[in-house]
């Protein structure tokens, strides 16, 4: 390893043009990671995230409070994931663990409002009550001139806002069909730009906020003034494909919360009705007759398919809408759907993360989750006084932050499994909220030094007094043990992104929403600036049965991305992987918590992780190790196999170049100009090889029609290892030059 690090003297402000920045940062997570993401991709699942014609701005960090750095750690800049980058030496800034610290002229102090029986649901009478009341902004004018976090945040949020200001209104523009994808792009960009326009009509008071966001609502409610098409009446929203028109909902709920205090009568008379028509109608029918009114539309809401980000957002939507018209409505409809919205996610949503945090969708769909809950768990709070239950029924929620900060690679995430749409207004802030509930430091520090942090939400959930840096005493492991989910992470720093990551994960096939693939044994390693053993991403959202089950047979598993080829894992006899099985796994590490900045582990530091796979290979005797080991700047991959006559093969897709040498069994790889090597220690007679990113001539064909292709995956190449029959043990170390 070296020691080479970006460096920056700036940090920039996150400038969006349609997505938010988080879309930039995941469009560099998955596509940085193998780099064909964006092949042939259907328009809104092109890399998770993409940017949408992102720009940003040159204006530096310095905040009214700049005194107030002095002794702290800073970033310079964030990297193209994301990641913050830190200098490389501490100066006069005194290391501290995560804390809160009182501080009277940085405290909102407590809500004087007087919620009398907070579980009856009674809703505050005055506006706003979402997120944040009066006090709340009130406050927030204080704050800001003290904080450079807020400081900064603020103005990269105007900034924002004042790029939207000049964009005509959203356009109906419909991905796959109304049941394919929908205009679930559509609404959270109406909702990106109202929450942006509602934050700086409330800080600034200026009327031109709210005349803007008039014209996106009038707009999006199917009554442009100047003709634009905006669905089909009564159903403008979208009901069959819910999550667009929960999203729709969470953004007019916004809207007359937040411009309440200046729209007319008429303007807010025709916002409540829109939500009612529109949203809350459609939810009730999902709540109270899923089987008649509802039918089309309410399987989310209904085991097995209620425990994941759909649940989230669809009933998260249905909470917020209630919410914000409750007081106004003549009709008695959001008095009736907020408790059976709030029970359906005390029953779904909560239990999306399992016993050890971890999101039971993948990776990125933890995003769409969180974000909804959170804003629904921070609605609740401050319209009635309590998170009703939201925080607390599933104690493992308390979990989920860790879930995404241990996922949270040197080169990006670990993105096994489906990537999701576009994450216009999914961002990893509930961190900040989580943090604040919890009263867990951590994760507010975590999350308040990367790139996505800038956004309204953020200036809701963050306590500035939060205070000191969020990897001191953070462990550099975790094994996530849950036999549903189990993986691992390990890593040699939190704060250098050249250094040392590995991910591997061993959990069970089935229960994944439809959005995991067949990779039991897969991992990533991030060594030296770059993402040498990636993922491929997700495939096309509108393939023919690409969401048809999780079955042996399902169509999905057809997928060069999704089946087990498509894997950082062992191929065996050409087939998929076993999806009744359930791996054991085991996990050992020497303990290490980062306790400096610059942080070096000792020569010998290590973590290992292991995993029984023979019931994903039917039986034949199959176990996986990984362990990093020499100051963990080197990592040793290991399989034990009884190899069956049909052969097997290891395999690792890598967007490096390999040259082979030592008679094929060393590879280098090059790539972003650094050098890794891998070594095959034992046994003798196996080799290397390179394959291309593409099915076996054996493979079952996709279904028929251009969408159902598998996608092309250009720079990729896929490392091999054709395994001898028999008892073997396969030991291939990776170093850096």
């Amino acid at each position: 390893m070296n020691d080479r690090r970006p460096t920056a003297s700036r940090r920039r402000l996150w400038i969006i043009l349609g997505v938010v920045a988080v879309g930039v940062v995941v469009a560099a997570v998955v596509g940085g990671v193998v780099g064909s993401d964006n092949a042939n991709k259907h328009s809104s699942h092109a890399a998770s995230g993409s940017t949408g014609g992102a720009a940003q701005s040159e204006s530096t960090r310095t905040g009214a409070a700049a005194g107030l750095a002095q002794g702290v750690i800073w970033p310079t800049a964030t990297d193209a994931n994301g990641n913050p980058l830190y200098p490389t030496t501490t100066g006069s800034a005194k290391i501290s663990a995560p804390s809160t610290i009182p501080n009277a002229s940085l405290s909102c102090g407590p809500d004087p409002y007087n919620f009398t029986a907070p579980s009856s649901l009674a809703v505050r009478d005055t506006h706003p009550l979402l997120f944040a009341p009066d006090y709340k902004w009130a406050c927030l004018q204080r704050q800001i001139p003290q904080d450079e976090y807020m400081s900064y945040w603020n103005d990269t949020i105007f900034l924002n806002a004042t790029k939207f200001f000049g964009m005509s209104p959203t356009n109906y523009s419909i991905d796959g069909g109304l049941g394919g994808s929908g205009v679930l792009d559509v609404a959270r960009e109406v909702q990106l730009r109202i929450k942006h326009w509602g934050y700086a009509h409330k800080m600034s008071n200026d009327s031109k906020w709210a005349t803007r966001a008039w014209t996106e609502i009038q707009t999006a409610a199917g009554n442009s003034t100047t003709g634009q098409y905006f669905g089909i009446t009564g159903d403008n929203w979208n009901a069959i494909h819910f999550l667009d028109l929960a999203e729709f909902t969470v953004a007019f709920a916004m809207a007359y919360d937040w411009f309440y205090d200046v729209w007319t009568p008429e303007q807010k008379s025709a916002t409540m009705w829109t939500i009612l028509n529109l949203g809350l109608a459609y939810g009730n029918n999902v709540y109270t007759d899923p089987t008649g009114a509802g039918a089309d539309y309410s399987w989310w809401s209904m085991a097995p398919g209620n425990t994941g980000n759909w649940n989230c957002v669809c009933s998260g939507g249905m909470v917020i809408g209630a919410l914000a018209i409750m007081n106004e409505d003549p009709t008695g409809l959001a008095a009736k759907v907020l408790p059976l919205a709030l029970a359906n996610m005390n029953e779904g949503c909560v239990n999306a993360v399992g016993p050890d945090g971890t999101w039971t969708e993948t990776v990125n769909y933890w995003y769409f989750g969180t974000t909804q809950h959170t804003q629904a768990a921070s609605a609740l709070l401050s319209a009635t006084g309590s998170t009703q239950g939201l925080l607390t029924t599933n104690p493992a929620m308390k979990l989920s932050s860790l879930f995404h900060m241990y996922a949270t690679g040197m080169q990006g995430l670990f993105t096994y499994g489906d990537t999701g749409p576009n994450k216009y207004t999914a961002t990893a802030n509930g961190l900040m909220f989580y943090g604040q509930q919890y009263n867990i430091p951590t994760y507010s520090l975590f999350q308040r030094d990367r790139a996505d942090a800038p956004e309204p939400m953020s200036m809701m959930y963050y306590d500035p007094q939060t205070s000191g840096d969020f990897w001191d005493g953070l462990a550099l492991d975790h094994h996530f043990a849950n036999e549903s989910d189990a993986w691992v992470s390990m890593r040699s720093s939190w704060t250098d992104t050249d250094g040392t990551y590995v991910a591997m994960k061993a959990g069970a096939l089935l229960n994944h929403q439809t959005h995991g693939n067949l990779d039991t044994g897969d991992f990533v390693l991030d060594a030296i600036g770059q993402r040498w053993a990636g993922e491929l991403g997700d495939g096309n959202y509108l393939a023919t049965g690409y969401f048809s089950s999780e079955l042996q047979d399902s169509l999905r598993w057809r997928y060069y991305r999704d089946g087990t080829i498509g894997q950082n894992t062992i191929l065996m006899g050409g087939l998929n992987q076993n999806v009744e099985a359930v791996p054991t796994t085991t996990y050992g590490s020497s303990g290490d918590a980062q306790d400096a900045l610059v942080y070096n582990c000792a020569n010998s530091s290590t973590a290992y992780f292991t995993a029984d796979l023979t019931t994903n290979y039917n039986g034949s005797s199959t176990h996986r190790a990984i362990r990093m080991l020499n100051g963990r700047k080197q990592v040793l991959l290991q399989d034990e196999m009884d190899v069956p006559a049909v052969g097997a093969q290891w395999r690792i897709q890598t967007n490096a170049t390999i040259t082979m040498s030592n008679g094929n069994k060393t590879a280098t790889w090059a790539l972003g100009g650094q050098t890794l090597v891998a070594e095959i220690l034992s046994p003798s007679n196996a080799v290397f090889g390179t394959e291309l990113p593409v099915p076996l001539a054996s493979d079952p064909a996709t279904p028929p029609g251009a969408e159902s292709a598998n996608q092309p995956n250009p720079g990729v190449t896929v490392l091999t290892i054709d395994m001898p029959v028999g008892q073997t043990t396969l030991e291939v170390l990776f170093k850096c030059v």
